[in-house]
């Protein structure tokens, strides 16, 4: 790896599907249709992923669809639309029998509807796709958009496990990077949620904010470990393309953004090594490549390993992605067409692409690996294939380098294959998909 190649450039780190986002075309659309309007195939868990595209202000690393300058008038349209499609979804012949699995809301920032918003929108979703007995439903919180009440109304609404989007405590880092929180809020909405009982409450953190320092983040460890969440995220700062920051850069012209204000690799895997193994002496054990949690086998992540399955997906919302039958799906990401293809009772699909066999066991497989583990077995069941022979090169290159261990049932990332399992997924990309951009 080159040395140019460890600083924090342009472009996509983290690995969320398989083939990548670039791939997926309009054209698809007949096979997502087709797909949509088959029976489920046995034994597949059905999901429900509602984008919530409201923000009070946009992050600057923040590359997903969120809008900061609608009213109550436009939420409630978007409410509505969001339902409609919801309403379409429910009838369609893949739904089959199933009852939802999981249900996760996103964002955007879900929290910033009101107590009165959220209910209205949540009762007449559970109307169309009940989840009552769903084993997770996660909902995503700013913490400086919570209300007692607010969680009140989101607990007695079925949400079971709340992720809390801190990503750090310091106030001036929090307000560079275009976060509108500030400490004093995490405090008291993280005790709110805890005093209301939530099965499991998770924290998201970001190593390698710009600003980000080795004395501050030790601080934000330290503080994290004393909330004692049953669940810890942590992300490595990325900078891609359409975001403020990567746009900040362009104009700029530098290699390397911001002066010394953002870390390079080696030093975003350095902090998250150093959080891990602080989290591991308060009792944490690694759930991912991301997470650290309280007790594995209780707090699970049911929408994350749902997904990395192969679980099937209704993705709702304005830009969302699903999966259904093995076709790649993703909405409309403009909120004009996005609310006049519902008001016309169509689907708002924007694109597609079908996976083949071979591609689905490919994207799980490198999903998967983002647990820190394989099971061979897993696959040899699912996709009649050995994978530690069919993938015997870049496993045994990736274990020559010290990022894993190949053993007689799979095989085990180490300590430095975890901190950077993103960048090495693309060694199992078939050879169209690689080189390319990801997105």
């Amino acid at each position: 790896m080159e040395a140019t190649q460890e600083k924090t450039g342009l472009g996509n780190y983290f690995v969320a599907n398989y083939p990548p986002f670039s791939f997926w075309k309009p054209a698809y659309l007949p096979e997502a249709n087709a797909a949509l309007n088959a029976p489920p195939k046995a034994d597949t868990p059905l999901g429900l992923y509602l984008h919530i595209p409201f923000c009070r202000k946009r992050c600057k690393f923040c590359y997903f669809r969120v809008y900061t300058d609608k009213n109550a008038r436009d939420v409630e349209t978007y409410s509505e639309a969001l339902i409609k499609e919801v309403e379409l979804c429910s009838r369609l012949p893949i739904v089959g029998n199933r009852a939802l699995h999981y249900v996760y809301f996103g964002g955007g920032t879900p929290s910033y509807l009101s107590a009165a918003q959220l209910r209205a929108l949540l009762n007449r979703l559970q109307e169309l796709l009940p989840w009552k007995n769903a084993a997770e439903v996660t909902f995503e919180c700013e913490p400086g958009t919570l209300q007692r009440h607010k969680l009140e109304t989101l607990r007695e609404l079925g949400v079971t496990r709340l992720s809390l989007g801190i990503e750090n405590f310091d106030p001036k880092i929090l307000e560079f990077n275009g976060r509108a929180h500030l400490e004093e809020e995490i405090h008291r909405s993280y005790g709110w949620a805890r005093e209301l009982g939530f099965d499991q409450i998770n924290i998201d953190l970001i190593a390698g904010m710009v600003g980000e320092s080795w004395d501050n983040w030790r601080e934000c460890v330290r503080k994290t470990i004393a909330l004692a969440a049953e669940s810890v995220t942590i992300y490595q700062m990325e900078l891609p393309f359409n975001t403020v920051f990567s746009q900040q850069l362009r104009v700029i012209g530098q290699d390397e953004p911001f002066a010394q204000g953002i870390a390079d690799w080696p030093t975003k895997r350095a902090w998250v090594d150093y959080a891990f193994n602080e989290l591991a002496a308060a009792g944490y054990e690694v759930s991912s490549a991301y997470t650290m949690v309280k007790n594995r086998a209780k707090t699970k992540f049911v929408y994350r390993d749902s997904l990395w399955q192969g679980a099937d997906m209704f993705g709702t919302g304005v830009a969302s992605f699903g999966h259904v039958h093995g076709v790649h799906v993703q909405n409309v990401d403009a909120w004009e067409q996005y609310i006049g293809m519902l008001d016309k009772g169509e689907l708002p699909l924007g694109r597609a692409l079908p996976v083949d066999s071979p591609e689905l066991l490919i994207r799980e497989m490198i999903l998967q690996l983002k647990t820190g583990r394989l099971e061979a077995g897993y696959f040899a069941r699912k996709f009649s294939t050995d994978i530690l022979e069919r993938f015997a090169e870049p496993f045994h290159q990736l274990a020559d380098d010290g990022h894993l261990t190949i053993t007689p049932h799979g095989v085990e990332l180490t300590r430095a294959g975890l901190l950077q399992v993103d960048r090495l997924l693309p060694a199992f990309f078939e050879p169209q998909h690689r080189g390319t951009r990801y997105t």
